[in-house]
């Protein structure tokens, strides 16, 4: 909906979306008989502004312009004052902050499957059992992978008591949720705090503690709560982490333990007060894709802050893309290392069904997923960096550290290996993460592949 007010030669109003809410026209002016004006696009950072045009055509209002990363051509008509009530955005109450509420689910990263990196919303109850399936044959269970999620698709509308029902590819959630603990597995469900999802399907706006019920009725483990909508108000620090309150209060108030995954890109510096709102892991950047370069850039480049992470709490640089296709094996192996180096949590992301015994060994290798599962929860950094080349060192449980060595270019690199930044004076023994292999002294150098690494477990 469109309003437009005009007194004199000033022209102002608002165009209301189901996304956005009310959002306000900015540099509203006439051109050849075309209204023009500019209007905020919160979630494109890079264009945050955008500009819309309104002709009038064979006596219909045109409206174009920009949502997010969407281009917007419709066509309506002159209304009434009773058509703008009709159609107002209802805005809710947000709670105001109470006592924290930290988490207590997650005293390791969390790990698992979910469904968005390789179906988008395209997920139904036959894949879901199937990748419970495929969790348990594959090894992946018994590895540590415990959580199988689904991620934005599943939503269908509320019925006439606001209850939001799971649309067509979900014929029955409990029997889902069932079957899936059957496999003495988890699983997880997804939503967001504004009006719609990124998807375009039904948010939880106004209807938070429902929904948190809904999905303790019918036995879900884990929530993803994603800020993909209602950014025109949900538009500072207090919002944002009042709405995420509101449902982590919310999933706490059910009785049922329901870890709680926050969503929102790193916004507003999200690890300083993540716990505090019932989280047990956040977003701390935007979405991953499947190549080196992008993934480089989430973990080395926009890693989240070490002092921010810890057991029940922990930074998220998004789901595992391991075996997608996009990266070699290598790369791989280096995103995998610098997941596990970062204490992150290891949600994988593509169709189990079809995971090679090359990818099966990444994602199973003991020794690495010890490192990210190591009880101290200390979230590795870097400790020398020169050119593309990175050392990293994580404290672990036992007095030990991991260290790791990254060769983010393009050709092979020779780089000395040292005690620096271990904090250890002496060596005990040294493990090869990857090839298994031990030794009582870390070697001189060691050629790390182009965009590979070399990582070893090192003990007093």
């Amino acid at each position: 909906m469109m309003q437009v007010r005009s007194q004199g030669e000033a022209i102002e109003g608002e165009v209301t979306t189901l996304w956005y809410g009310p959002v306000e026209m900015r540099n509203a002016r006439l051109e050849n008989g075309t209204l023009t004006f500019e209007a905020n696009n919160i979630n494109d950072w890079d264009n945050p502004t955008q500009t819309w045009h309104v002709a009038m055509q064979d006596g219909k209002v045109r409206l174009t312009g920009k949502i997010w990363f969407s281009d917007i051509d419709e066509t309506g008509h002159k209304g009434t004052k009773a058509d703008a009530r009709a159609r107002a955005f209802q805005f809710t109450q947000l709670p105001a902050m109470g006592a924290p509420i930290p988490g207590k689910l997650a005293p390791t990263p969390p790990m698992g499957w979910s469904s968005w990196n390789k179906f988008d919303e395209h997920i139904d109850d036959a894949t879901v059992r199937a990748m419970a399936d495929a969790m348990v044959a594959t090894g992946l269970r018994d590895a540590g992978y415990t959580y199988v999620n689904i991620d934005d698709g599943w939503q269908g509308k509320r019925d006439a008591n606001g209850v939001l029902q799971p649309n067509a590819k979900f014929p029955d959630m409990k029997a889902l949720t069932d079957y899936v603990h059957s496999k003495g597995l988890k699983i997880g469900i997804y939503s967001s705090q504004g009006p719609r999802t990124c998807a375009g399907y039904e948010g939880s706006y106004g209807h938070v503690q429902q929904d948190a019920q809904t999905f303790a009725d019918w036995g879900f483990d884990y929530l993803k709560y994603d800020l993909c909508s209602g950014e025109w108000f949900y538009n500072d620090r207090d919002t944002v982490v009042r709405s995420y309150y509101e449902m982590g209060k919310a999933l706490r108030d059910t009785g049922r333990d329901i870890l709680f995954s926050l969503c929102e890109y790193g916004r507003f510096d999200v690890g300083e007060w993540g716990r505090d709102v019932g989280g047990e892991l956040w977003r701390t950047t935007g979405d991953i894709t499947d190549d080196f370069e992008t993934m480089a850039k989430i973990g080395f480049d926009h890693n989240g802050k070490p002092s921010h992470a810890g057991p029940n709490g922990w930074n998220d640089p998004d789901m595992l893309e391991i075996g997608n296709g996009g990266m070699s094996a290598e790369e791989y192996r280096t995103h995998m290392t610098l997941w596990a180096m970062s204490a992150a949590p290891l949600m994988m992301g593509h169709d189990l069904r079809e995971t090679s015994p090359e990818m099966l060994a990444i994602l199973t290798n003991p020794r690495v997923i010890a490192i990210d599962q190591d009880a101290r929860g200390v979230q590795g950094k870097a400790v020398r960096k020169q050119g593309t080349s990175e050392v990293w060192t994580k404290p672990l449980a036992d007095g030990g550290v991991a260290l790791a060595l990254f060769n983010r270019s393009d050709a092979p690199v020779t780089m000395p290996v040292s005690l620096e930044g271990t904090g250890l004076a002496k060596v005990g023994k040294v493990e090869n993460l990857w090839s298994g292999e031990t030794s009582t002294s870390l070697p001189a150098s060691v050629e790390v592949p182009a965009h590979g690494t070399v990582a070893f477990r090192v003990s007093r």
